[in-house]
Parts: C-alpha cells; structure tokens; sequence
C-alpha cells in the first residue's frame, strides 16, 4: 500500500450503542440494479428504473453502458426517490468504447459485461482497483472463448484485460462446473446477439435474477428443472428486449447486516422495509431461523416478478448449527455477518462447502478468521468453512489494532456488526470500501439507536 493510499484511510471504532429501534429501508439490490442499467441499454426505447442501488459497482456498470452508446441518466434529486432512465440502443448495436472500462471493485459488472460483449462486434479492455485485479476471471472466459470470443489476460486470467469479441457468435451447451450466478449470466447475455440457442447447465441453482428480468424484458428464455434439481436454462438469439419500468427491491445483502444486528444487541426491535425474498437469496434468513432468530414477514408482496416483504427482526436467543452446504449458493454474500451472529450464540456453528468465499473481494474465510479471533471470538478456520464456538450471548471483548478488512466491504460492515454487540468496540482500518455497495450504512446504523 502506498502511502498516500494509507493516508486516505478512514479508520472507524464500532462501539455498543444499546438497543437499535426503529424501521429503515435499505438501499436497492445489487445484482437487480446491475442488470436492469444492462438490459435496459440493450432494449431499444426508454427504461424507467426506481430504488437503484447508487453504490460505486452499479455506477461502474452505468458509466460501461454510457461508453457503448447508451444514455443512462438520474432524474429527480431527492435521495431515496431518485429515477433513472435508460435510453438503450438495441441489441447488437453496442458501440467501441473508446477508453478502457473502468469496474473500480465490481466482479458483477465485469463478469456479466464480458458476457454482454462477447457477442458483439467490439473490443473493450476491462481495468479494475487493486482488489478486482486479483480476482480470476478465467471462470467466465472459458465459456465466452468457445463462443467464439478471444481474450489477453494478465497473468491468472486477471485484469486489465482486452476482450475481442466477435458476430455472429456460435450457441454453445455449457454445463457449470461450479454454482455461479455470475458465470451462467454472462453466458446467457452473450447468448442474446448469438444466433440460436445458447444453453447452460445448472447442476446447483444460483440467485436467478438473470432469467427472471431477461423473461420481462422479452427474451425467449425457457427454464427446465430436471428431478434431480438441475436447471437446464436456453435463451434464444438474436432478442429484440423491450424497455420496461421496473422497481428494485431492497437488497436482501444489505438488510443482513441490520438483521443480525437487531437479533443480537438485547432490546432491539427494527423493521426493514421492502426486502427482496427471492427463494434463491434468502438463504441467510432461514439460516437464521433455524439458530431461533425471531423474523417476521410483514405484508408479503410481489413487484416486478421478484418477492419482497417488509422484515420486523426483534432480539433473540440464538443457538449455533451445522449449516447445510447447499444453501451456500443463497447467502454466498451473507456468510461474513453469519460469523458474526454464530460467535454469540450459544454453542457450536460449523460451516463447509465454502470454497468460493477464498475467491471474493478478499478471502472471506481467512479474513474474517482472523478479524474474530481479534475481537475475541474462538473461531477454528478449516479449508471450506469456518467452525465457531459461540459465546452463548456474552459480548465479544473488542479488539485493542485496527482489523484489517482488505478493501472488502462486507468484511467492514460485518465487524462493524461485531463492534454493536462487543465490551470494548471493534477497529476496523478503513470504512471507504463500504461505499461499493451501501454508502449509507453507517447513517443509516445511526438513525437506530435510541
């Protein structure tokens, strides 16, 4: 780290803050608000998206589409209520960028963007922080390259990296190798300008927001579900998407964080309004259950093809569990702030089938390992999982140094998490990352304390 990267720094102490009441709606999803900025600059005519997550990923994606072509602009000023319209220009009909695609920390953005191009006529180079260029990108080319798309990586088929791609491309059957949402939708959205059907096995399914938003924006997509739970997914190209007004749903990713921190600081009562429950992302609440967290669905509704609810979490006792390694692919984000709600609770908690957590903005097992043992929990890290040893409710001790979080925001926003329901608050070294996916955390953690 240079030193005027350590000097920009901004470090934080998380302190117990006593009970956390009230009622929050966070920021919108993530993988939705990605995916509609795309779609929508690949129907022809004006799409109209509210609640969009305005974290630095989902403006890295806006700021591609911008480069190829598309009008993406923000309407209206107020800070929840603001509207963005997509002009989009057909697909197919994506422009050269005529700079490098800057992805700053968003593997989404990069993984499906590389799927989006890879059938058309162009190429871009993909440039990313220091942690994206870390990150292997070999997962997505292997499909893209037997499309017919060609690829010059940096060493590990990591950024930079230039991206040729070609038309027509050739369909291609494609079995996942491992549960990926991210590599199954740069297939299929490479398959939108590819003559034919393009198809992807999907032996474990994966957060299905791609099929979902492709089938509302008018792709012939069809979805078979083998008895063995194998998801045979075809697009058929080359689509004609029509613009849409779509609603983004609170980002189920974000609403963890204060889940677990009203369930654990004694007292605390918070409802988190408009929560997006898609069955393939709620893995973290009914994991949660399970330890005895005190969850309620208040006013159940569908919008936009996607399951919401208004969530009131309330205090409770929870009690550690084995974790079935197949709801992985439906919390994969959410593990870090489990760890955090796993070292209180009473008893043994293990986890396995972790292995794509070593893989992420930072080595998630290893991380925060190593951030709860400092703050006091007894954590035993094994190749695919942690297994933690639960404090049965009483409070962490806190750490004396600064965590080191990596530029990973789920790993500031977990142990801030930890620093609520510690006796001496947590250090974490550096609270800039948090704004990649929830700029307005730490405000909106303010706004609950009594």
């Amino acid at each position: 780290m240079s030193h005027a990267d350590a000097a920009a720094m901004r470090p934080r102490r998380f302190l117990p803050t006593g009970p956390l009441k009230g009622r929050i709606r966070v920021p919108g999803d993530k993988s939705i608000s990605h995916r509609s900025i795309m779609l929508g600059a690949l129907a022809v005519g004006e799409t109209r998206v509210t609640g969009l997550l305005e974290g630095e990923d989902v403006l890295a994606t806006a700021a591609a589409m911008r480069a190829m072509g598309a009008s993406v602009e923000r309407v209206g000023n107020s800070e929840s209520g603001g509207e963005w319209v997509v002009n989009g220009v057909g697909v197919g009909a994506l422009l050269q960028p005529e700079a490098p695609l800057d992805m700053g920390n968003s593997g989404t953005s990069t993984r499906l963007l590389m799927g989006l191009i890879a059938s058309h006529p162009i190429t871009a180079t993909f440039i990313g922080d220091a942690s994206l260029s870390k990150r292997p990108m070999g997962r997505v080319i292997t499909p893209l390259s037997q499309m017919g798309a060609s690829f010059e990586a940096s060493e590990g088929g990591r950024l930079p990296l230039i991206l040729k791609g070609t038309s027509p491309a050739v369909p291609i059957t494609y079995r996942l190798p491992v549960a990926s949402a991210q590599v199954k939708s740069a297939v299929l959205l490479a398959g939108l300008n590819t003559p034919g059907r393009t198809t992807v096995i999907e032996p474990v399914p994966t957060r299905d927001h791609s099929e979902r938003m492709l089938k509302g924006f008018g792709a012939q997509l069809e979805v078979e579900v083998e008895p063995d739970g194998t998801r045979i997914i075809t697009v058929t190209g080359e689509a004609e998407l029509r613009p849409q007004v779509i609603d983004v749903p609170g980002d189920p990713s974000s609403a963890a964080f204060f889940i677990v921190a009203a369930l654990l600081v004694p007292g605390s009562e918070v409802l988190i309004e408009n929560v997006g429950l898609n069955p393939t992302r709620a893995g973290l609440v009914s994991v949660l259950r399970q330890m005895g967290g005190d969850i309620t669905e208040v006013n159940p509704r569908e919008v936009g093809g996607e399951p919401v609810a208004d969530l009131l979490v309330k205090h409770s006792v929870l009690k550690g569990i084995d974790v079935d390694p197949e709801i992985a692919p439906a919390m994969i984000d959410e593990f870090p702030v489990l760890f955090v709600a796993a070292s209180l609770a009473e008893g043994k908690t293990t986890t396995s089938g972790l292995d794509e957590l070593r893989v992420k903005e930072s080595d998630r097992l290893a991380v925060m390992a190593a951030a709860l043992t400092a703050a006091g929990a007894r954590i035993e890290e094994r190749e695919d999982g942690l297994v933690i040893e639960g404090t049965g409710g009483e409070a962490l001790p806190g750490t004396e140094a600064a965590i080191a979080t990596h530029l990973d925001h789920r790993i500031a926003m977990s142990m801030a998490v930890a620093g609520l329901v510690s006796r001496g608050g947590v250090e974490v070294d550096d609270t800039r990352p948090i704004a990649t996916s929830f700029p307005v955390f730490e405000s909106m953690l303010a706004g609950l304390v009594a």
